[in-house]
């Protein structure tokens, strides 16, 4: 058993987190910003250490100040939560040479799984269905250009390091390739540090699908169904549900067993997520893996009971699963809409400030996890979530209702936020069918937005 588990991260995910240590009776350090002083999760650690400046890369992404912090004040594991240096294997390892578990997969398995070009050939060499594409790293336009010519048009060009929308261009006709791949590859050297680029052919119109997966260090994997996150805009998502009401019985053991496939091609342990597009006619590919907790996991909690943080600890202390693929049951829908300080009138325009009124929803089916409060300040520095709001019904009609309920009662002052623009997207004809793709947002706008 740990005694002390260090959180390098801040927000909903570092409360989470020690929440899910305080019911283990595991003690907890708590890190921070000098702009996070007044952060809600600082209340809650047994232990707090500042690391640094409001910026990310004087704080949350110092691993020299992390590191240091573990070590003084004992901390014999870290939990990186989700972002910053979650998949940094850099981070991993030099974890690992402190004698400090990374709760995570180890650091070559983070570097197999975080570059997408090669995670892209271990899939093809697994056997795992890929979209068509560059074998690996795309190094020039030139070779951009004889690649397109390869797959046919529209291409989409990704960075090997990315993720979150970062490094992403779709191009359509080949006039338009050169500067796409100059911009991307700009793009994702200045947000990863690296401006490797791979292309695929782009599956226009298509719905995102992800498999929540968990390996021991007994080779055991399971995975704990799907979760449908095809309603995005600029390829981050809105609103999360699990299981996808596009997904067939029949389909989903399908790709279950491709999405274990992909763990087991790299020997994969603690949490992770196989994620897929699926097209219209239902031909589903492997586009990456995550190697760390996701922001959406709380759905997957609710329709399976289990909880992924403390099942993430005990894999790290060395502890073999307690359960078989058989056993894992899907009981009703959840569905989570994530609310940020942001204007969707103005272009989702983060607003930052104060919280000057605060009530957050309850009763049957409800689970709120935040980190703010009234009067808290939320700083410019960050992502601008606040909040997630997750449902849970017995039929996906039910969790609908109880969330455009709990969305309806939700008051944040001060700041702008986007709850009525979730409620907007609930009401749609295309959501209450199920009947709606990663473009839907982009398309419908305007509409939604009632101009």
């Amino acid at each position: 058993m740990f005694t002390k588990i260090l959180i390098a991260n801040r927000g909903e995910i570092a409360l989470r987190i020690i929440r899910a240590c305080r019911e283990m009776n595991i003690r907890t350090v708590a890190v921070y910003s000098t702009i996070d002083k007044d952060s809600l999760h600082l209340s809650f650690a047994d232990e707090t250490v500042c690391i640094g400046g409001a910026q990310s890369k004087d704080s949350y992404l110092n691993i020299e100040n992390i590191i240091s912090a573990a070590i003084c004040t004992g901390a014999d594991a870290i939990h990186p939560g989700f972002g910053f240096l979650s998949e940094n294997a850099k981070f991993a390892r030099i974890c690992e040479e402190c004698n400090i578990t990374f709760i995570g997969p180890n650091y070559k398995m983070i570097e197999n799984m975080g570059d997408k070009a090669s995670a892209r050939k271990l899939m093809i060499e697994a056997g795992v269905p890929v979209v068509p594409g560059s074998k690996g790293v795309v190094s020039s336009t030139q070779q951009a250009l004889v690649v397109a010519k390869e797959i046919g048009y529209p291409v989409m060009l990704k960075a090997s390091a990315g993720g979150g929308g970062r490094g992403m261009r779709i191009v359509f006709v080949e006039k338009d390739l050169e500067s796409a791949f100059l911009s991307a590859s700009t793009e994702a050297l200045g947000a990863f540090g690296d401006g490797s680029m791979y292309m695929e052919r782009y599956v226009q119109n298509p719905r995102h699908i992800e498999f929540q997966i968990l390996g021991d260090n007994y080779g055991n994997i399971v995975h704990l169904g799907e979760r449908d996150c095809s309603m995005q805009r600029r390829h981050q998502k809105v609103m999360e549900e699990a299981p996808s009401p596009f997904i067939s019985k029949e389909m989903r053991v399908t790709m279950g067993d491709a999405a274990i496939k992909a763990a087991k091609a790299v020997n994969y342990r603690n949490a992770g997520t196989v994620e897929f597009i699926v097209d219209k006619d239902g031909n589903f590919y492997f586009i990456e893996m995550n190697t760390r907790i996701q922001v959406e996991h709380p759905i997957t909690e609710m329709v399976t009971g289990l909880d992924l943080i403390k099942e993430q600890i005990k894999i790290a202390m060395g502890q073999k699963l307690t359960f078989e693929q058989k056993d894992i049951c899907i009981g009703g829908v959840a569905i989570e809409c994530r609310i940020n300080a942001e204007n969707p009138e103005k272009n989702f325009r983060p607003s930052p400030g104060k919280i000057t009124a605060l009530y957050f929803p309850g009763g049957k089916g409800v689970r709120i996890d935040s980190h703010i409060y009234q009067d808290y300040v939320i700083p410019p520095t960050y992502d601008s979530m606040i909040a997630k709001i997750i449902t849970l019904g017995r039929t996906r009609e039910e969790a609908l209702s109880i969330m455009k309920r709990a969305l309806s009662e939700t008051v944040i002052e001060g700041v702008d936020s986007n709850i009525e623009f979730q409620l907007d997207l609930l009401h749609t004809a295309a959501f209450e069918e199920g009947n709606f793709d990663t473009t839907f947002i982009e398309k419908n706008l305007e509409k939604i937005l009632g101009r």
